[in-house]
């Protein structure tokens, strides 16, 4: 899993520059929910329609007062054990585990023939890229010759517009604004692209520690090495216990940490399921928000001096610095105050939206789809469970010896002829709100994911479980180590009066 340049060293995650994984089944002899005729895209296209029974339908003429006012989020309640930022750690997640270029909509097909371009590993990839042999363009040539230091840049006149007067940075850019990183997909919106700087930052933070920490003598390649040791553990620990008991429930990372893995197996390395991929992981889309406050702006108090903006706006022109949150753009105002997204204990934080069957209505109106694909997120992801043949939650449920839902949980799904047969994203969406209100996954949908996710660090051998299980992060607090950690270690916090 891991590859050094014998040239300088160094020892480097996996990534697409060396080998690639492949995509598989957690149970390869389920059928498919259904077989792939008219009649049933005709029905997954109808459920996950705008305006149809997964749109939360929120009022989006107004962003800041869909953060602001509950009142109009009746139909897409939040979610009141996480906040905001857990869906994009959960997305950032998502891009160092999986990337599938190359699958269409249009056709089935089998998930073993197609390519993860991500190692299936939690090693930041998406970050380190080949290390600064192979990937020279992530790194500073300033420092170390380029050896030990990921390249950030400042954003021109942040410190103008921000409350604090301190200046912001961003990805690194070429001169056509795109950025310089090892999965484009962090830069899909504004929030995850500064979640990505935050590991760079932090990332540059374990260097300089390092180095006073090895003193003289030590090559950049051999402080390299170690500072990418440890941020990557820290990582890989933030995950097993923060992110992993707040989205699937304590009990269960408990359970599989004490009694190991029942479903998620492998024969000669791990490999990303389809039940994972296409199904049980993508709960995140229902917990995004309509709407964000990106930063405070000028005034900790003055909304009317704060950015405030949709997720993405379709009507929205684009332009240098668009009035959404969408990526690939740098203006003054375009970084993240990240009390919002998690709680510093300031009473700021906001929360994201529980994991149910609805949908933000921002999510059916997606920007930059293909010619003749539909823009709705859901019926893209029910598509996909057709086209990739995922057996539905019922069967799922009970290979995996647990009960099903009851058939009056799914009774608004029998005008489309799904209530016995479900796909698996929409059960485990369904199972979570009937199961654990909402607010984490429920039984089937949180053990695939946890089991797929602890498996994969099982399965990397420099990860800190295989290495040293007793270790513990030294970058937090009392042995532990949260998003919020993180950031103040990265110093990407605002100061707030």
């Amino acid at each position: 899993m891991s590859h050094g340049h014998a040239g300088l060293g160094e020892s480097t995650p996996g990534s697409v520059f060396y080998e690639q994984g492949r995509f598989g089944r957690l149970f390869p002899t389920l059928p498919p929910f259904a077989a792939d005729t008219k009649l049933i895209r005709d029905a997954l296209v109808e459920l996950g329609a705008p305006k149809g029974p997964m749109d939360a339908r929120d009022k989006l003429a107004d962003p800041i007062a869909l953060i602001t006012q509950a009142a109009l989020s009746v139909d897409n309640p939040d979610n009141p054990t996480l906040t905001a930022g857990f869906t994009f750690l959960g997305q950032f997640l998502d891009h160092d585990m999986t990337f599938d270029p190359t699958s269409s909509l249009a056709r089935q097909q089998d998930p073993e023939s197609i390519r993860n371009f991500r190692i299936p590993a939690l090693d930041l990839d998406s970050v380190y890229g080949g290390g600064p042999g192979a990937s020279p363009h992530l790194y500073d040539a300033t420092v170390d010759g380029g050896r030990t230091t990921l390249l950030t840049e400042r954003i021109p006149g942040s410190a103008t517009v921000s409350v604090d007067n301190k200046a912001r940075f961003d990805l690194p850019r070429n001169s056509q604004k795109t950025a310089l990183v090892g999965d484009p997909r962090n830069d899909e919106n504004l929030i995850v692209s500064q979640f990505h700087l935050a590991w760079l930052r932090f990332h540059n933070v374990v260097v300089s520690d390092v180095k006073a920490e090895l003193g003289a003598g030590h090559t950049p390649g051999e402080v390299f090495a170690e500072a990418q040791r440890v941020v990557r553990w820290h990582y890989q620990w933030l995950i097993v216990h923060e992110f992993l008991p707040k989205t699937v429930g304590q009990a269960t990372v408990d359970d599989i940490l004490a009694h190991g893995r029942k479903h998620y197996t492998w024969r000669n390395e791990p490999y990303i399921p389809v039940e994972f991929s296409v199904a049980a992981y993508r709960f995140g889309h229902s917990q995004v928000r309509p709407s964000y406050r990106a930063n405070f702006g000028t005034s900790a108090t003055d909304t009317a001096k704060q950015f405030f903006a949709l997720i993405f706006d379709a009507q929205a022109a684009d332009a240098d610095d668009p009035p959404d949150m969408r990526g690939g753009k740098r203006a003054a105002r375009r970084f993240i105050d990240w009390q919002t997204f998690f709680d510093f204990g300031d009473g700021r934080k906001r929360q994201n939206k529980k994991i149910d069957t609805k949908l933000s209505s921002v999510l059916f109106s997606l920007m930059g789809q293909p010619e003749g694909e539909p823009t709705s997120l859901a019926t893209r992801n029910l598509l996909r469970s057709l086209t990739m043949k995922v057996p539905s939650g019922q069967r799922v449920a009970k290979a995996m010896q647990l009960a099903p839902l009851a058939a009056a949980d799914l009774d608004d799904l029998k005008d489309l002829h799904l209530e016995k047969r479900t796909p698996l994203w929409f059960y485990v969406l369904r199972e979570a709100d009937v199961m654990a209100n909402g607010e984490h996954l429920g039984p089937v949908g949180g053990r695939i994911v946890a089991e797929v996710i602890i498996g994969l660090i099982d399965g990397d051998v420099q990860s800190y479980i295989r290495q040293d299980p007793d270790w513990e992060p030294t970058y937090g607090h009392n042995g532990s180590f949260t998003a919020v950690d993180l950031l103040k270690a990265a110093n990407v916090v605002a100061t707030l009066p």
